[in-house]
């Protein structure tokens, strides 16, 4: 996969807010892609040595019958805090090393975490597509900002996430009675299309399977 270099990582809080705000207006929030698409993928995080250790995983699944096609797993040491808001400095960099890795380009890339539902609209989904220049979402198991009017209880209901007035995400039930997630653009790709993907992409439980996959791997005390 090729990746585009926008900045370094060795930044200071400062810097990173420097950074949110010179490339937010370069996210794209419509659809910029071309269908069928074949493969989606999930990436997840997971550290080890009280955090001075970060551990990326990649899991690529063939879409729409959501089958494991490829993953990797890449550890490499912790350059930045934990500062919420700022989580994809901490975690970007173990992220494009794990993507660097595999064999199969995705065509849809889903983060656990936000999109332009953001502060600063510019969550992890939006920093990595700018750097894979690839359609992102952001799939969030909880609000960061924003309120939304009450869901139905039912699969596929969706309320638009409202944060300083603006339509930011959205939350959206996945399964019947279950808490909904938290979805959100994040590059080359608008808010209905993302539902549509991670409705599509969650058969059978409240995540979806790029997520749960990407999980196991990060998780797992075992490569």
């Amino acid at each position: 996969m090729k990746i585009y270099k926008r900045h370094s990582w060795n930044l200071s809080l400062d810097e990173a807010v420097a950074i949110q705000e010179k490339l937010q207006p370069e996210v794209i929030t419509q659809d910029q892609f071309k269908e069928p698409i074949k493969y989606v993928a999930g990436v997840d995080m997971g550290f080890e040595d009280d955090g001075r250790i970060s551990r990326a995983a990649v899991a690529v699944l063939s879409f729409p019958d959501l089958e494991v096609r490829d993953t990797s797993i890449v550890r490499r040491p912790t350059s930045f805090p934990y500062i919420p808001g700022f989580l994809s400095f901490r975690e970007i960099p173990a992220l494009l090393d794990a993507l660097e890795k595999i064999t199969i380009t995705p065509d849809i890339i889903f983060c656990d975490g936000q999109g332009i539902a953001h502060p600063r609209r510019f969550g992890i989904a939006c920093h990595l597509g700018l750097f894979v220049d690839l359609p992102t979402v952001g799939v969030a198991k909880s609000l960061f900002v924003g309120k939304h009017e009450e869901l139905p209880q039912t699969r596929g209901s969706w309320q638009a996430l409202i944060y300083e007035t603006e339509t930011v995400g959205a939350a959206l039930r996945t399964r019947d009675g279950v808490k909904p997630v938290y979805v959100s653009s994040g590059h080359r790709i608008s808010l209905t299309t993302a539902i549509d993907y991670v409705l599509r992409c969650t058969p059978q439980y409240r995540l979806p399977e790029t997520t749960r996959v990407a999980d196991r791997l990060a998780s797992s005390t075992k490569d």
